[in-house]
């Protein structure tokens, strides 16, 4: 009741910081929550959580009663004590049973989850790697998460994470598989929940690129040498062309203005003689 009260008056304390103002709504740097907590009746199962900035730091399983960190190494700056948790969690079941008697027992709406399955590193085969499986969008809380390969369960490398709350009251999950790829192996990642009518697989195999056949590997190379030599010689008929060109130019200038020049003086030398002419005509 004191963790109760604490955190009621937490709250009130926050509310009061972030509801509008005179002057404007203050506006936080930073924000740490002891929450979301929830208790779900199906299976007595429950969750303690303390998040900041809205990033889990730790939480509280109600069927292991240990806080577990989301990195080990908050473990090395902090400590809390796991019965403040499951004290958190007892509070929530009373208010449910109390909750669920004045609804008349009607029972909370399923919403289907997404998965997403990928691998961690690059995948080469024969090299050690962690496959992701990401449940999201879950609600209510209670999912089955199962590692198959070649259709078969698996329960050596297997890994998870607590719920993850996220701002519209759904949840997150991850699961991890510790493998080695190999060609011949096939993975899913198997979900179970009261939003899907039946199991859903999230099918993964490793995709790696197929190299290209020798014969391929000839034809390319000489398909690129067939157009390098092609644009050699494109280009060198460009350059013959352009240089003729440029030269027959050159040639011309010099006849044609020699050929003025002979005109020229052929044209002096006919009036020389038309005023010869005229002179002996007047010696006459």
């Amino acid at each position: 009741m004191v963790l109760s009260g604490v955190l009621t008056v937490g709250l009130h304390i926050l509310m009061t910081l972030l509801s509008p103002q005179e002057a404007g709504a203050i506006q936080a740097d930073h924000m740490g929550s002891y929450g979301p907590a929830f208790y779900q009746s199906y299976g007595a199962s429950g969750q303690f959580t303390h998040e900041f900035d809205g990033e889990q730091l730790f939480s509280v399983d109600l069927k292991t009663k240990e806080a577990v960190w989301r990195l080990p190494e908050f473990g090395n700056f902090a400590h809390f004590d796991p019965q403040g948790g499951l004290a958190s969690i007892a509070l929530i079941k009373a208010h449910l049973d109390a909750l669920v008697e004045r609804s008349n027992r009607t029972r909370a709406t399923n919403v289907p989850p997404k998965v997403t399955v990928l691998s961690k590193y690059r995948v080469e085969l024969g090299q050690p790697n962690i496959l992701i499986c990401i449940v999201d969008n879950i609600f209510p809380p209670v999912i089955n998460i199962t590692w198959l390969r070649n259709g078969q369960t698996i329960t050596q490398g297997v890994a998870q994470t607590s719920f993850y709350s996220r701002p519209d009251h759904l949840f997150c999950k991850f699961h991890y598989l510790t493998f080695v790829p190999s060609a011949e192996d096939v993975y899913d990642c198997k979900v179970e929940h009261w939003g899907l009518e039946e199991p859903l697989l999230k099918h993964w195999e490793p995709y790696l690129l197929t190299p290209l056949p020798d014969t391929t590997e000839t034809l390319v190379c000489a398909l690129g040498l067939a157009i390098g030599l092609m644009g050699f010689l494109v280009g060198t008929i460009f350059i013959i062309s352009s240089t003729c060109l440029s030269s027959a130019t050159r040639c011309r200038g010099p006849r044609e203005s020699g050929r003025r020049n002979v005109e020229g003086s052929e044209q002096d030398r006919g009036g020389e003689s038309e005023i010869l002419s005229g002179r002996e005509t007047g010696k006459r």
